[in-house]
């Protein structure tokens, strides 16, 4: 991981723990930060730490070994908030496409029992205060596309079997089967042009949430296709900030 911290302080900082995109397969955490320039310079300014996360590989591990590598950053961050003068109380979770999957599943899982996340089936201590999720996928059962049925790509090579071959599979891996009425607030944004991942997964994850009474809001990018430039707009940060202010400061 990489931690940017926003100046020498004694001032303990509320952190975000940002999770790359890249279909599980790829991508790091460097790129996740250098698609969001204006995103991570007003993170800064405004005084949040970020931490930004590599997780292994679908081609080489399957889930949820992902997910065990979440919780396991977010773990030492924990126990390491001493030293980056990090407000351990104030977490929250943060990802695009694949890594808007992993803060959901993590976000909503936190306060579950699931001992296959947890490396060594310790639980963890932490709790998510947020979850920002942009266009992930919430329902492996329901995914639509190539990256349902593709063995090379997708939810195939992240579970190693179709939704259809292990429901079962698809069901552990998707956040919406970890929603309760205890869950911490989430954040959504999504594309009406994404070709990669349907709008209708961020559609059903708000609606599991509103069933539930968990604080959340789907915000709808007019045009957007999968990631892209419209994600880092004044209007989307704004958006952003709002709740990260609301529910970390």
């Amino acid at each position: 991981m990489d931690i940017y911290v926003p100046g020498k302080n004694t001032v303990k900082r509320p952190v975000v723990i940002w999770f790359h995109g890249g279909g599980w397969r790829k991508g790091d955490k460097n790129s996740a930060m250098d698609n969001m320039d204006e995103t991570v310079r007003e993170m800064i300014q405004k005084k949040y730490t970020i931490v930004s996360v590599n997780y292994r590989y679908s081609s080489t591990d399957k889930f949820p070994a992902q997910i065990q590598d979440c919780y396991q950053a977010v773990e030492f961050i924990y126990e390491h908030a001493a030293e980056y003068n990090l407000d351990r109380s104030r977490i929250a979770v943060m990802g695009f496409s694949a890594g808007g999957h992993l803060a959901a599943l993590l976000g909503l899982s936190n306060d579950n029992k699931i001992n296959d996340f947890y490396p060594k089936a310790q639980s963890p201590r932490f709790k998510v205060k947020l979850i920002i999720d942009y266009y992930g996928i919430s329902d492996l059962v329901t995914l639509t596309g190539p990256g349902a049925t593709d063995p090379h790509i997708g939810v195939t090579l992240l579970t190693g079997a179709s939704a259809a071959d292990r429901p079962d599979l698809s069901r552990k891996a998707s956040p919406i089967q970890y929603i309760d009425k205890n869950d911490p607030p989430c954040l959504i944004f999504h594309g009406d042009r994404d070709e990669a991942v349907s709008l209708d997964q961020s559609i059903l994850l708000k609606s599991e949430l509103d069933k539930a009474g968990v604080k959340n809001e789907l915000m709808v990018i007019k045009g957007a296709p999968h990631a892209g430039p419209m994600f880092d707009t004044e209007n989307v940060r704004r958006k952003l900030f709002t709740y990260l202010h609301a529910y970390l400061r």
